[in-house]
């Protein structure tokens, strides 16, 4: 299947062609691949999509998901988590995350872990469009580097959703290495307190990856997963964290890339592809024009408004 080429930005509301973008940074044109194809847009893909042309989506998400639920990204200068640390007493900020410094003091992880915990926030509009995905049999697979739990809480099946980073759901004894749920030790995170096994009493961790740890297995559904995917959407992540990164360029060169993310990152910035579609700056936004441009906008305010009684339920 021949597939348009290029990619457009959003740049105070109208559509910039990055080609330009491109030219100059990167000596190079996008104007095609040198086939004559013409660039690509969104509405193209979301023509392919409702063709049913592609209809195989793996989507790749970060922390500018979950930021409009309230819980603040790593990196963002003065916001993120990395640069508001300082009173955990901590050397660095990645020690945080560093599983040779929990064992040495693992109260700068749980004092972090008691804001972060499952049930302190809500999915927004962006975890129930990759929910609606699901829900229309779009969805191949999602790959996540949210250790929030908010996709669960959307209502995405665990069988379509690859936790890259680990999650809160579960918890290991670090010594007898018995697994736990994890909300069995939510009581003591909330009242400040080291979690420990209650058969061998030695320290418990969350499933979470830290530093210096091995991937979940599942992790490598994206040997499949990826060479199968006729679309990738690349959704709020700064594609900085290998090997989660690397995924962008896993998929088939042939395929669109989608791009919905306050800045240009990874491949989109270093080596666009001429079937590469990029929209910057808010990523609700984004996605609302996509949902907009698929016409999904009843079945969403629908999904949202159901998916929200539950939770209301539930909390009362």
């Amino acid at each position: 299947m021949a597939i348009a080429c290029g990619a457009r930005r959003i740049q105070g509301g109208r559509q910039v062609s990055l080609s330009t973008t491109a030219m100059g940074i990167f000596g190079i044109s996008r104007g095609g691949d040198g086939s004559g194809n013409r660039k690509l847009t969104l509405q193209d893909v979301a023509e392919l999509i409702q063709k049913k042309e592609c209809h195989r989506m793996v989507v790749m998400a970060g922390a500018g998901i979950s930021t409009p639920s309230g819980i603040p990204d790593f990196r963002s200068p003065g916001s993120g988590l990395y640069s508001n640390l300082q009173h955990y007493n901590i050397p660095y900020p990645e020690a945080i995350f560093e599983i040779a410094y929990f064992f040495h003091n693992p109260k700068p992880f749980f004092t972090l872990a008691k804001e972060l915990y499952p049930g302190n926030y809500r999915p927004n509009y962006s975890h129930y469009f990759l929910r609606l995905l699901h829900d229309k049999g779009l969805l191949l697979r999602l790959y996540t580097q949210n250790i929030d739990g908010l996709e669960r809480v959307a209502g995405i099946p665990l069988d379509k959703l690859v936790e890259a980073h680990g999650t809160f759901a579960t918890a290991t004894c670090t010594a007898c290495r018995r697994s736990y749920p994890g909300e069995d030790f939510r009581g003591d995170v909330m009242a400040d307190k080291i979690p420990h096994c209650p058969v061998c009493t030695g320290l418990i961790k969350p499933d979470i990856v830290f530093f210096g740890e091995e991937l979940p297995h599942r992790f490598f559904l994206h040997v499949t997963d990826f060479p199968m995917a006729d679309v990738l959407f690349i959704i709020g992540t700064s594609l900085e964290v290998q090997p989660f990164a690397s995924l962008a360029d896993a998929v088939r060169s042939s395929i669109p890339r989608v791009l919905i993310n306050r800045d240009l990152v990874g491949p989109f910035a270093y080596q666009p592809q001429y079937n590469d579609v990029a929209l910057l700056g808010d990523v609700i936004s984004g996605v609302e024009k996509f949902v907009e441009l698929m016409g999904w906008q009843e079945e969403m305010q629908e999904l949202i408004r159901r998916e929200t009684k539950k939770l209301d339920a539930k909390d009362n």
